[in-house]
């Protein structure tokens, strides 16, 4: 108990207060989100919280935004927690999600994929990061119809996006101790569009020497893949590619439940987020992982290592009330690790025995 006493009185020493944008978000968000809050709360951790509520609506001229207010908040804050966001099937407006990457730039989105003690799946060593230009691509939602029943959509690259996303993978390898950077592509087919992206990451590789790097065919790999998911590091792609490939990746590790991601953008601003599912009258909630970097919160990376060890007795002690509570309904949160690995304690999560 002097361990546990000492981490809890870590954050005593944190003077800075940081103030986070969270979007509660819908379906099972709200739940998801009040449980992060009293985790936060319960690790004392120098974290304020600034709820805002995100839906579409039209502004002047018929164009959808988010509302002013949660705009503003990101813009002040430049931090985001946000819940699940679904968009109905023909709900007349555009995915909230694409909404938010739009309108705060969230160029690209990181997912790590690292395979969890305990957990066992058909592969053992996981430890992937896969990076996904988030703005463009077949997911710029420009589409028309030419004549009747013939329909079509417009894949978008762009030199400006495609340098950003690249320098974004190189830098973030370097800064996590990452050795190898992989571009995937479909450059044979899709020569001009993806052969642009494929030339911007061919030249931040130029600038970046101490990291290995090499390009490889979308199809090649998800075969590569499947047979051996060790001999990839960092993966950098395209808007769709990293749409299919990170969810192949978590996958590998258990399924889109286990899986968390951040969106970063530009001018400093960030929106970190859970994947979640439901299955069976089973709730399986993810609430965003991996507290270890935060970088982007500043003052509070230090005081990662006792977060970590909070959110798992937490999560110890809520499942076994839950499971008392709720027999027919098991509840599991789990707190993974948040999505930049610290970098002198990147390997914790398999080394971790438990509280």
């Amino acid at each position: 108990m002097p361990t546990v006493s000492r981490l809890l009185g870590a954050f005593k020493n944190q003077k800075q207060v940081q103030t986070v944008t969270l979007i509660p978000g819908d379906g099972i968000g709200p739940e998801i989100s009040a449980a992060v809050m009293k985790i936060f709360d319960a690790a004392k951790a120098p974290i304020q919280w600034e709820e805002r509520n995100v839906t579409a609506i039209q502004g002047p001229g018929g164009k959808w935004m988010i509302p002013p207010d949660a705009k503003e908040s990101m813009d002040k804050n430049k931090m985001g927690l946000k819940g699940p966001l679904k968009t109905p099937i023909a709900a007349g407006h555009p995915s909230m999600n694409l909404l938010l990457r739009k309108t705060f730039d969230l160029y690209a989105n990181v997912r790590p994929c690292v395979s969890i003690e305990g957990y066992k799946t058909p592969y053992t060593d996981v430890n992937i990061v896969t990076i996904r230009e988030n703005t463009e691509g077949e997911y710029s939602g420009i589409e028309h119809v030419i004549v009747e029943g013939v329909v079509q959509s417009i894949k978008l690259i762009t030199e400006e996006a495609s340098k950003r996303i690249a320098e974004f993978a190189f830098e973030y390898a370097r800064n996590n101790q990452r050795s190898h950077v992989t571009a995937v592509h479909k450059a044979n087919i899709m020569r001009m569009s993806d052969g642009l992206f494929l030339r911007k990451c061919r030249e931040a590789a130029e600038n970046c020497k101490d990291i290995k790097f090499n390009e490889m065919y979308l199809d090649t790999v998800c075969l590569n893949m499947v047979q051996d998911p060790s001999q990839f590091d960092v993966l950098v792609m395209p808007n769709l590619y990293g749409d299919i490939l990170s969810d192949l990746c978590a996958g590998l590790i258990g399924g889109l439940g286990v899986t968390p991601s951040g969106n970063i953008g530009a001018n400093g601003v960030a929106i970190f987020e859970s994947v979640s599912l439901l299955m069976q009258g089973r709730v399986v909630v993810t609430i965003l992982s991996r507290l270890e970097n935060l970088k982007l919160f500043h003052d509070v990376q230090h005081s990662c290592h006792l977060i970590k060890f909070s959110v798992r007795l937490f999560f110890f002690f809520f499942t076994m009330k839950m499971l008392k509570l709720y027999p027919e309904k098991v509840v599991l949160v789990y707190v993974l690790h948040i999505v930049f690995p610290c970098h002198t304690e990147s390997q914790n999560i398999r080394d971790w025995k438990g509280p």
